[in-house]
């Protein structure tokens, strides 16, 4: 049997997700398990998710996923390369996945390929301090750096499925066997679709009400929470995050727009420029109102957490127990001693306060996985 393995928030599971599973399962043939590695209940465009994690895991389950393991929120809520690298890295600690399937505008696997080298290569990194070298954001600045290596081939980074496929690749290295869907239906951060519709949408009508959904969450919830630490950030507390600019001055300007801003929208806009994304600024945020550093990140993840299966999926755990590199926690209780376990318990008492009914403390101890026939 393969086993595929699956990177994925499901904020919230929809009908391109289940597509991408059964496409996957297609075209690997033959007998085939499903181990998705999902984002908890933070996300990594500095959000809370719509729905929590274990609601989610069970979508996942029921729309062809075999065995749902989190990817802990200080990968979670990082850049596209540290979310893929932390992503991959349990993937490959599981010991049983050989395949990596992910979801792309384009599809083009060879050429995702290509650039996921040209990456890992002297001259684009040379290209690239450059680039940054004159104040622009990331994201262009890593786009024009492989431009001038690749030519028009590098107009892949400009779609973020696609760019976020690139930083998969560079990850998983020769380890994992690529496979690269082509996306269907709305585009990322897109609208309404008849088969298709794009997680944004979705979202956005289960927080209106236009959909229904069992106690969703919005960060709008908890804005003034969030604002009142911000407020209480200083310059040393800004720069110990992750991408924090304290190269570039960013912690003044954090610290100047928390101070003016009387929502979150208008901190953003604040601190926004040309070489800051907005996306950059929310996750900034999001580390601030969660209490966490850059400290709190180590370099690899240090367990397996188990956040629902299967009967199938019960099987891939049988033999994770035998080929894993890093301990399972299938059991709150066994996570006790961790200290990233601690954190991760803390982020989920936050997050309760998001929900539109505000949820107990201590759900991550009193929590079991989700446990499907």
């Amino acid at each position: 049997m393969k086993t595929i393995g699956i990177i994925a928030e499901y904020n919230p599971f929809h009908a391109g997700h289940a597509f991408h599973i059964r496409e996957t399962r297609r075209l690997v043939q033959g007998e085939s398990a499903v181990v998705a590695v999902m984002s908890g209940n933070w996300v990594q465009r500095g959000d809370c998710a719509v729905l929590d994690k274990w609601s989610r895991t069970r979508a996942a389950l029921a729309g062809g996923a075999d065995l749902v393991l989190e990817l802990p929120t200080v990968w979670a809520i990082s850049s596209a390369e540290r979310f893929a690298r932390g992503a991959v890295e349990l993937l490959k600690a599981t010991g049983v996945v050989d395949i990596l399937s992910f979801g792309s505008e384009s599809g083009r696997l060879e050429d995702l390929s290509c650039i996921a080298r040209t990456l890992e290569g002297e001259p684009y990194r040379n290209n690239l301090r450059s680039e940054l070298d004159r104040g622009l954001p990331f994201a262009l600045a890593r786009q024009n750096a492989a431009l001038s290596v690749l030519g028009p081939r590098a107009e892949l980074l400009r779609r973020a499925n696609d760019s976020l496929a690139v930083e998969y690749l560079r990850a998983a290295g020769e380890s994992l066997s690529p496979i690269a869907i082509p996306r269907l239906g709305a585009d990322h951060d897109g609208g309404d679709h008849p088969a298709y519709p794009s997680a944004s949408f979705l979202r956005e009508n289960i927080r209106s009400g236009a959909l229904s959904a069992e106690n969703p969450a919005s960060l709008s919830n908890c804005e003034r929470a969030v604002l009142a630490r911000l407020r209480t950030m200083g310059l040393e507390d800004w720069s110990a995050l992750p991408d924090s600019g304290r190269a570039e001055g960013l912690p003044q300007r954090l610290t100047g727009a928390a101070a003016a801003a009387s929502s979150l929208e208008e901190f953003y806009t604040l601190v926004k420029t040309k070489r800051y994304a907005h996306a950059r600024i929310r996750r900034l945020a999001l580390w601030a109102f969660l209490g966490l550093k850059e400290s709190d990140r180590p370099d690899s993840p240090p367990y397996l957490r188990v956040l629902g299966f299967h009967a199938r999926g019960r099987d891939i755990l049988r033999e994770m127990k035998q080929k894993a590199s890093l301990p399972i926690i299938t059991k709150p209780a066994h996570g006790r001693d961790l200290p990233l376990l601690e954190l991760e318990a803390r982020c989920t008492d936050l997050y309760g306060l998001c929900c539109k009914t505000v949820l107990p403390g201590r759900l991550e101890w009193t929590t079991g996985a989700v446990i499907l026939p």
